[in-house]
């Protein structure tokens, strides 16, 4: 797939084992929901979760980052219970 259209998401968690928890969490959906014309890499640096989306269009760009920023809102809410 040729993506021109890319944005890149960063998120910064207060430890190290939430952004983990939270990677955990969002990497079992990258195989499972990326399409012929949405892909998406996801990678953790120590407190920083890191996700890029990439598309052929803007609309699949769109469509991608809604996805990916409402997987990560709702595993971000489950660990909130967990405190």
């Amino acid at each position: 797939m040729t993506a021109p259209h890319r944005t890149h998401l960063t998120a910064e968690y207060d430890t190290v084992d939430r952004a983990r928890a939270i990677e955990r969490s969002v990497r079992p959906e990258i195989d499972d929901i990326e399409g012929d014309r949405t892909t998406a890499r996801l990678g953790r640096d120590g407190r920083r979760v890191e996700l890029t989306v990439e598309a052929t269009d803007l609309v699949a760009l769109r469509a991608g980052i809604n996805t990916w920023l409402t997987l990560r809102g709702v595993a971000e809410r489950s660990l909130a219970g967990r405190k």
